[in-house]
């Protein structure tokens, strides 16, 4: 007689409760910082110039812009440490749970710099480096900008879009009822899906499947499955069919792009042994004794990443048109970038430090009105896990209401990744 499978995470939301948080993975906190810089590089010295050089960027870096125009893909790098750090996120929360870390982990940070890119735009260069407008910036605090087809007020924010499409079909699993046997199945269904989606020329199914990137969440999934389950054939064959998946749909659709917005020929065969350089990398700092390796500066530099990947590029390029004829190319991109770090910080100590924390509260209180504020005192009743305890992972029972994660590396690009 067949045996319903037991959820991987609570079906009902239960009191939200203080305890001991997980450990941060400090390697990939450092990961995180390394795709911001990969991105932030291809921004000051690859992509187009002409808007704040004055020239092509390949003529003011001939040599280093075909090198740095692949910093666009450090956007991979992030959504597969986001398929990763999502589904840590998600582990042992209610949906409730979950939605209140995502909007406290993206907002803050998130209005702050829509905020600050506003004033930038709006009364400081008067829409000569973006045709915004007010009402543009309104309903870009929403995060749904793209959505109904508005620009958004800096380029980096479209990569927030996917990954709210990501953290929806996991909530969705949450409500649902999530297992190992269904996240397999998911991680080997949700990209093909996509993949047909495409060949269908359904629009919908694109947007909602994501497919260009579905892939490498997919590979970040089944990286978290290996790390916290332990190692099996099949959950390593999804890793690699995403894998292959990803480094195909970032030549044949995203490199494309670079090449046209940087002017630089790039070969597919590089984008693939960039992709699996990433993959390979990631797995030895989730899957291997490394990933108890660090330093606690690590924990500082997966902090800034999330506001310096919001602040840096439309700021960035402002400072560049600015100074560059004073300065000459080298010292403008390193008041640039030291700019850009000092902003972030600036977010990450003024803003999310001191916002975060009560936002998550009031949107759970928000999530659950019923719930007198005496009972989020108590521990729930124990629950036991799905998955057998093992000696290098020993789960063994947990409680129905889970602690709260240390936002172990924040996200992707976001928190993209926490």
């Amino acid at each position: 007689m067949l045996q319903k499978a037991a959820p991987m995470f609570p079906s009902r939301p239960a009191p939200f409760v203080s305890g001991p948080a997980r450990p941060r993975l400090l390697l990939l906190d450092c990961l995180r910082l390394a795709a911001a810089l990969g991105v932030v590089a291809y921004h000051y010295t690859a992509v187009f110039g002409d808007l704040f050089w004055g020239v092509p960027s390949r003529e003011v870096f001939p040599r280093l812009s075909g090198i740095t125009a692949y910093g666009a893909m450090g956007v991979q790098l992030f959504f597969i440490i986001s398929g990763f750090v999502i589904l840590m996120s998600a582990h042992g929360r209610s949906v409730g749970q979950f939605a209140a870390s995502r909007i406290s982990r993206l907002f803050p940070a998130y209005w702050t710099a829509v905020l600050l890119a506003s004033f930038l735009l709006l009364a400081v260069t008067h829409g000569d480096m973006n045709h915004v407008n007010w009402t543009d910036a309104l309903l870009n605090l929403t995060m749904l900008q793209q959505s109904v087809g508005v620009s958004s007020l800096d380029g980096v924010f479209w990569t927030l879009w996917v990954e709210l499409l990501f953290y929806v079909t996991i909530a969705f699993f949450l409500w649902r009822g999530m297992t190992h046997q269904r996240l397999l199945a998911f991680v080997f269904l949700w990209p093909l899906l996509g993949m047909l989606a495409i060949q269908a020329d359904s629009k919908l199914l694109e947007a909602l499947l994501i497919p260009d990137f579905s892939p490498l969440f997919a590979v970040g999934i089944g990286l978290y499955l290996v790390h916290s389950q332990g190692h099996s054939l099949v959950r390593w064959l999804a890793v690699g069919v995403n894998t292959l998946l990803g480094c195909h749909q970032t030549a044949d659709r995203f490199l494309p792009a670079m090449s046209q917005s940087t002017g630089h020929p790039l070969p597919p065969d590089t984008a693939w042994l960039v992709i699996l350089t990433f993959v390979a990398v990631v797995s030895l700092v989730t899957t291997t004794p490394l990933r108890h390796a660090g330093w606690k500066w690590m924990s500082i530099a997966g902090a800034l990443t999330y506001p310096l990947y919001l602040v840096h590029e439309m700021w960035g390029w402002w400072i560049i048109k600015s100074l560059h004829v004073a300065l000459g190319p080298w010292p403008t991109v390193t008041v640039a970038l030291a700019f850009s770090l000092i902003l972030a910080w600036l977010i990450q100590r003024m803003v999310e430090r001191r916002f975060a924390g009560r936002l998550k509260k009031a949107v759970l209180r928000s999530l659950s009105p019923e719930q007198p504020a005496a009972a989020a005192a108590q521990p729930g009743p124990a629950a036991v896990h799905p998955f057998p305890a093992t000696a290098d992972h020993p789960v063994g029972q947990l409680s129905s209401s889970p602690a709260p994660i240390a936002e172990p590396l924040g996200e992707g690009l976001g928190e993209p990744v926490r």
